[in-house]
Parts: C-alpha cells; sequence; structure tokens
C-alpha cells in the first residue's frame, strides 16, 4: 500500500483519524520535504491542512500538481479556508471540513485512493454507526473520534453489534457467533462484557448497547447509522 503525504503537521485528533485507517502516512513541512520522502510509486495521496491564511496550502496544493499530478489532493479547513482556496483557483480533488470525522476522513481517502487506482469503488471494511467506527482491518475502534482501549473479545462483541443495528440479540446468539460454537462458558460472559463495553463508550454513548429484559440486547437508536 501506498503512504499518504500531510502537509503540514496534522494536530492530534487528525493523526488518530489517520491512524485507525490503518494507512501508512508521512509528514512534509514544504514541498522541498515532500520531493524528498516521495516514494518510487508515488504517494497514495496527499493531505493539505489548511492554517490561517490559504497561500501556504495553495502553493503545496500547486506544488503537488506540478511534481505528481495525478496524486489525488484531500484538503482539511474550516469553512474560510475552503472559500479562500477556491477563490485562489486552487485545484484539489476533495475537502473535509475541520474538526474531522474519522469516518468522514476514512470514506474520503478510500474513494480518492480506489478513483486514483482505476476502481471507482469504496471497500466495506469499515463499520459505522452514529458517532461509532470500526476499522477490521486494523482492529481498531474509535468512538467521537477517541481510540477505545479493547480487548479482542470486547471489539469482536462491539463490531458484531455495529452490524447488526435494530436487531434484538439473545445471550445464545452471541455467545454462538462472536465466541463460537465451541466456546464452553455461561451466557453470563457476555452481560459482563456488555457491561465492560458500555464502560469504555462512556456515559454519553453506553446506551447504543440496550438490554431487551428477559431475552438480551439491542444494538442502536433510530436517529444514529
Amino acid at each position: 500500500m501506498k503512504p499518504i503525504v500531510v502537509f503540514p503537521d496534522p494536530p492530534s485528533d487528525l493523526a488518530r483519524a489517520l491512524d485507525v485507517t490503518g494507512r501508512i502516512w508521512k509528514i512534509a513541512e514544504s514541498s522541498d520535504v515532500e520531493r524528498r520522502l516521495r516514494p518510487d510509486a508515488g504517494w497514495a495521496a496527499a493531505i493539505v491542512i489548511v492554517r490561517g491564511r490559504s497561500d501556504t496550502a495553495a502553493a503545496m496544493v500547486a506544488a503537488l500538481r506540478d511534481e505528481g499530478p495525478d496524486t489525488p489532493v484531500l484538503v482539511v479547513t474550516d469553512a474560510a479556508g475552503l472559500g479562500a482556496l477556491g477563490r485562489s483557483g486552487c485545484s484539489f480533488d476533495d475537502f473535509c471540513v475541520s474538526p474531522v470525522r474519522p469516518a468522514e476522513l476514512a470514506f474520503r481517502l478510500e474513494r480518492l485512493t480506489n478513483a486514483s487506482d482505476g476502481t471507482g469503488t469504496v471497500p466495506d471494511d469499515l463499520v459505522t454507526y452514529g458517532p461509532l467506527m470500526i476499522n477490521p482491518v486494523t482492529y481498531q475502534a474509535m468512538v467521537d473520534g477517541a481510540p477505545l482501549d479493547l480487548t479482542y473479545m470486547e471489539y469482536e462483541l462491539l463490531k458484531y453489534f455495529a452490524q447488526h443495528p435494530g436487531r434484538v440479540c439473545t445471550r445464545e446468539v452471541l455467545l454462538s457467533q462472536v465466541w463460537g460454537y465451541d466456546y464452553y462458558g455461561g451466557a453470563r460472559t457476555v452481560d459482563v462484557h456488555v457491561r465492560r463495553l458500555r464502560a469504555k463508550l462512556g456515559e454519553p454513548h453506553a446506551g447504543l448497547i440496550e438490554t431487551v429484559r428477559s431475552v438480551g440486547y439491542r444494538f442502536g437508536r433510530a436517529q444514529w447509522g
């Protein structure tokens, strides 16, 4: 997989969002640094961050177009910066308005890089639901842009829930689908893992996993997804 170049040094929330995509990315503080870092096969994409005046970002985009015209460029900016770039005649392929939502960043990068590879499709790897994003390739999960510190089985249970929103799942179904048919633990195991997941999701999002009395659990809220 070809790396992504990011100009300039990204803020922490954008860096975390990039890490969750599972992609390799490198920082270029100038066009000279970008040229030195550029791999023989080129970049998968370039992310240009607008900070304050748009002149520097516009110059970086122009340099990228001159040196590697096939490299898709994603701009990260606020609404004012986007307007300034547009008025400057700067040519970019897509944009995200800051603060960046990890799921949106991942989607836009996949679309851009696949389009540049000629596939024109967006893979189904990412699992998103409201504030939650799960990357099955990197075994990472984030809520509201913050990474979740999950055990393997907590991760697998949350992924199963997110892949089946609105469905009422009995403890027996969860045991068979997440733990496997050969698991000999009791249904209490599910309750323990759900309690831990709710704690790690935090109070604002613990209600994503709803208890259905005498049956099991249901994931999701009607206003999300």
